[in-house]
């Protein structure tokens, strides 16, 4: 992973640029995690979203703990928790989903916070509800600092409740270019080795533009 720090960010925090082999790794076990998940019954379309991530969450730790990837005790998929955007701020201003700590990072920098965030959405690229609410409460969280601010590199997740994962990434696009943002679309990964998945590049006004890896998880077909 790189951890340049000639980077602008915010006092006293590490700029957090993971390397391409670590998001992959991510993106692996998201992946890898999901096939555990659905292995319950309780994990389904109708299922509250919160729910399906706490499943999500455990099956990743599964794979990891499994060994089938060479990072197990290199990473580290904490639970959902309350989160501060910046150091300044005192009381929590969000929640993130699954918060990941990479541990090579935890002791070089002594930074206790997440090196890497997933956050879940469900999503139909045919319902324009749920394809806004993914922009303005996912990807818009990551482009305004509220999650990640010295990152250079997020994750989303986009449970399927209908349509597949081209309508997925078609119905953002369409809310982004109605919203005069076509620069942001999402256009599929350029990560070699990585399970299907998409990216996008958002600006940011205080720091450099946020990377974002997106991954649709169908309930079906899997």
């Amino acid at each position: 992973m790189r951890l340049p720090l000639n980077v602008p960010v915010a006092t006293g925090r590490p700029f957090i640029e993971l390397a391409r082999e670590v998001a992959t790794i991510i993106l692996h076990t998201v992946e890898a995690g999901w096939l555990l998940a659905l292995e319950f019954r309780d994990v389904s379309v109708g299922a509250q979203e919160l729910a399906i991530t706490e499943r999500l969450r455990d099956g990743m730790r599964s794979a990891l703990n499994s060994g089938m990837f060479a990072w197990k005790g290199r990473m580290v998929v904490l639970s959902g928790t309350e989160s501060r955007s910046r150091p300044e701020v005192i009381l929590p201003d969000g929640r993130t989903d699954i918060p990941i700590l990479v541990i090579e990072i935890f002791l070089r920098f002594g930074d206790h916070d997440p090196h890497a965030i997933i956050e879940c959405k469900r999503i139909a690229g045919s319902d324009s509800h749920l394809c806004r609410e993914y922009v303005v409460e996912g990807i818009d969280r990551f482009r305004l600092g509220k999650y990640g601010g010295n990152h250079s590199t997020g994750f989303m997740v986009g449970y399927l409740i209908a349509d597949d994962t081209q309508d997925a990434a078609t119905g953002i696009n369409r809310y982004l270019n109605r919203a005069s943002r076509g620069a942001e679309n999402l256009e599929p990964s350029n990560l070699g080795g990585a399970p299907r998945a998409w990216r996008s590049t958002h600006p940011r006004a205080a720091s450099s533009s946020i990377e974002l890896h997106h991954v649709f998880l169908s309930f079906v077909g899997s």
